[in-house]
């Protein structure tokens, strides 16, 4: 079962979103490793960060590093990637070229087996609860509102909206959730992403202003996923704090938990690592209060789940009580994901 041949390409594909005339364009890495065994396994990665030298590095700098290496090594294949071309620690386009290829490799060793990628990584459970992102800015109010009443009629019961990007400030986006609460009732999930586009200041203030709305989380709301910010914006509001999504290596990861920033954890396989990487991130998020972390894939993530000891505790402590873990995935971005300690010196 050893690697013989990697083969990387930029694909473009339309995605369609209701209420809108055009279809959304976007575009993904898809990474092909062929095996001496005739067994191929398919990976991918987010096509936004320079996609074009994503495939380049597979095609030329990782094939000579991991040819004829036992595909479902997975380990040992990171370990050689680190030390040959990633000393450093660095992540963007090498951390997504290592997290297609992973999966990639985690592919061909199901196959081989004649397993799901779930029962590889231990089987614990063969479901997970998905959200549907509907939210998206280009939507009026009145279109907002529709767009959620629509997903609610197709079975949905935890939705997404974006905010962050409006003319009208985080006072809009006050506006915009109140919209939707209303809409959809106290007893759908709620959640809303920044995407990193919030600074402390308007971000506290929008948590002041919709904190009674009941949102499940908060969703990479500062800039740079500044952990001091974030753990600071949490100590400050009852919102869970999510983030983790985009962040290249299992360090970056670390860093949220160690300054206590977020309470739901969210790596990406198509970002962090794979699968491989993710797994650790799934230990280490369990670490700190014993929780286990919600994984979620293909397309939706998982719910938040925290333990009724852990409520009590929030009514009184909010920053000391949160630390309730999920790892995330999605279906055109990604898969599931999970970081674990490592020694001194190493990656």
């Amino acid at each position: 079962m050893k690697i013989k041949a990697i083969r990387a390409a930029v694909h473009r594909f339309e995605a369609k979103v209701p209420l809108m005339k055009k279809p959304l364009q976007r575009q993904a890495v898809v990474c092909e490793v062929e095996t001496s065994g005739g067994i191929a396994g398919f990976g991918m990665t987010g096509g936004h960060f320079l996609p074009h030298a994503v495939t380049a590095a597979l095609n030329r700098e990782f094939l000579p590093v991991v040819k004829d290496l036992d595909a479902r090594d997975t380990e040992a294949i990171h370990e050689k990637v680190w030390w040959k071309l990633n000393q450093r620690s660095m992540t963007g386009v090498v951390s997504s070229a290592l997290s297609a290829l992973d999966i990639a490799l985690w592919d061909i060793h199901g196959k081989h087996a004649g397993r799901t990628i779930a029962q590889l990584l231990g089987g614990a459970r063969d479901w997970a609860p998905t959200y549907c992102t509907f939210g998206f800015h280009e939507y009026d109010f009145d279109q907002l509102v529709e767009a959620a009443r629509l997903q609610l009629k197709k079975g949905h019961r935890r939705l997404k909206m974006v905010v962050g990007v409006h003319k009208g400030g985080w006072q809009e986006d006050a506006r915009r959730v109140r919209a939707v609460r209303e809409a959809i009732g106290p007893d759908v999930e709620l959640m809303m992403d920044a995407n990193y586009k919030f600074n402390p200041v308007d971000a506290r203030q929008l948590c002041r202003a919709i904190e009674d709305c009941n949102l499940t989380w908060f969703e990479e709301p500062l800039y740079q996923n500044d952990t001091r910010a974030m753990a600071d914006l949490r100590s400050h509001t009852r919102i869970p704090i999510a983030a983790g999504q985009n962040e290249g290596h299992r360090w970056r990861l670390r860093e949220l938990v160690l300054h206590q920033a977020v309470d739901i954890l969210q790596p990406n396989v198509c970002y962090c690592g794979g699968y491989t990487v993710a797994q650790k991130v799934g230990h280490l998020a369990q670490a700190p209060a014993g929780r286990v972390p919600s994984r979620h894939a293909g397309g939706g993530r998982d719910d938040v789940r925290q333990p009724a000891a852990a409520e009590g505790q929030r009514d009184q402590n909010p920053r000391a009580a949160r630390a309730g873990v999920e790892a995330q995935s999605r279906g055109a971005e990604g898969h599931g994901g999970k970081v674990m300690g490592e020694k001194e010196g190493r990656p």
